[in-house]
């Protein structure tokens, strides 16, 4: 038979499994929350950038773009949401399991106390205590045999106590469940209202794509147009990282073939703090959402075309101000005639590139400091867009913005 320490001590073991178990749940269920509410606010941001107000002065090609955009971060969305009540659905099978084993050791331990507490009962009279004590062989005998009697009562006393706190657990432990329930039917009733939402523009994406595909051609050759422009900006944009390269390597009596900076004291010390605020520097604008990121993508209108992105492109607001993401200086200022005016700043061997502004603020040699305001982004009368193209190089070759910039 197993004593009342045994089934104490399995309760103890128990309730600390749970403890532990709840709370690497619990951590798991904060990191989706987390995710659940960056995405949710990132569709804000969209709703408020994309398309407040601004349905009827974009293009067929932009609202397309930006209701691929807006889909993608509705299913993820979606998607996190059923991670966590599936994570929670399993929290609550294993809480109503732990909560079933926790009542049948409780109602052990229970029976084993009634049981010690009616034998000590039996054996309580004063007689009993008395014959007890002077049955005893010599004084020593008695006296231990009264601490005995002492520690007998005050380990009844605490028993009873033990088994309240136990109680007190489990109750928990049902307030926890009927939480868990809560949460998981709050889930799944945004789930139902983000899905209904997800089906209305999924409908409309459909729609606008059958009026594309009518001219499917004229569309394409926009797209393929642009994308050489773009095009055409990277490869001027990489001449000037080049001949800035060549110079400072001429500058410090170096092979001008070098394709690395040759860097002075003060710009090594530049580039080891930009490296350091990898993951944390400001955003470009105060306010954007990525709409196109780094590398090579499928169009959403033609699959079949690539979309090369050397950086990424931010939607913002009409008029945005343009800021440094880091202290450096003004390398160069690229102004085009189609008006893609392009700022160019050094952080020691880094290159910060700000494209796609109407208006700059700066000038080519400036000193700048972090977040300083260093122009406006232009907004394209044709496609009724804002967007900033931002690029990060480091010597000659682009690196990834999100990894960068703080919680891209």
């Amino acid at each position: 038979m197993i004593s009342f320490n045994q089934l104490k001590y399995s309760l103890f073991l128990l309730l600390l499994f749970c403890s532990v178990s709840l709370q690497a749940q619990s951590k798991k269920q904060q990191e989706l929350e987390n995710r659940r509410q960056e995405i949710q606010k990132e569709i804000q941001q969209i709703n408020t950038l994309l398309f407040q107000g601004k349905k009827e002065q974009k293009s067929v090609l932009s609202r397309v773009e930006d209701l691929d955009y807006k889909i993608t971060v509705r299913q993820n969305l979606i998607k996190i949401t059923n991670q966590q009540a599936n994570l929670l659905t399993r929290e609550i099978n294993n809480n109503q399991k732990n909560i079933t084993n926790l009542r049948d050791k409780l109602k052990l331990i229970k029976e084993e106390y009634a049981a010690m507490v009616v034998k000590s009962y039996k054996g309580k009279s004063e007689q009993s205590k008395v014959m007890f004590l002077l049955s005893s062989i010599n004084f020593q005998q008695a006296y231990k045999r009264l601490q005995y009697i002492k520690q007998y009562a005050n380990h009844q006393k605490k028993q009873g106590e033990e088994i309240k706190i136990k109680t007190l657990e489990l109750q928990e432990l049902n307030k926890d469940l009927l939480k868990q329930k809560q949460n998981k039917q709050k889930l799944i009733d945004e789930n139902r209202l983000a899905k209904n939402k997800l089906e209305i523009e999924q409908k409309e994406h459909e729609a606008l794509m059958k009026s594309i595909k009518q001219n499917l051609n004229k569309y394409t050759s926009q797209i393929k147009t642009k994308q050489k422009e773009a095009d055409r900006i990277d490869k001027e944009i990489e001449k000037i990282i080049r001949d800035a390269i060549a110079k400072s390597n001429k500058k410090a009596g170096k092979s001008s073939s070098s394709t690395t900076f040759a860097l002075t004291a003060e710009d090594k010390i530049l580039a080891a703090n930009f490296t350091s605020n990898k993951g944390r520097l400001p955003w470009p604008v105060k306010e954007g959402v990525v709409k196109v990121r780094y590398g090579t993508q499928r169009s959403p209108i033609d699959r079949s075309i690539p979309i090369k992105s050397n950086g990424v492109r931010i939607a913002t607001n009409k008029g945005e101000k343009v800021r440094a993401v880091f202290k450096g200086t003004v390398m160069s200022i690229m102004t085009p005639k189609n008006g893609n005016n392009t700022v160019l700043i050094r952080h020691g061997n880094y290159i910060t590139i700000y494209k796609n502004l109407s208006k700059i603020y700066v000038n080519k040699g400036d000193k700048i400091i972090t977040k300083q305001d260093i122009g406006e982004v232009l907004t394209n009368r044709a496609s009724g867009e804002t967007i900033l193209s931002f690029v990060i190089y480091k010597e000659g070759k682009t690196q990834n913005p999100a990894h960068w910039i703080y919680k891209m």
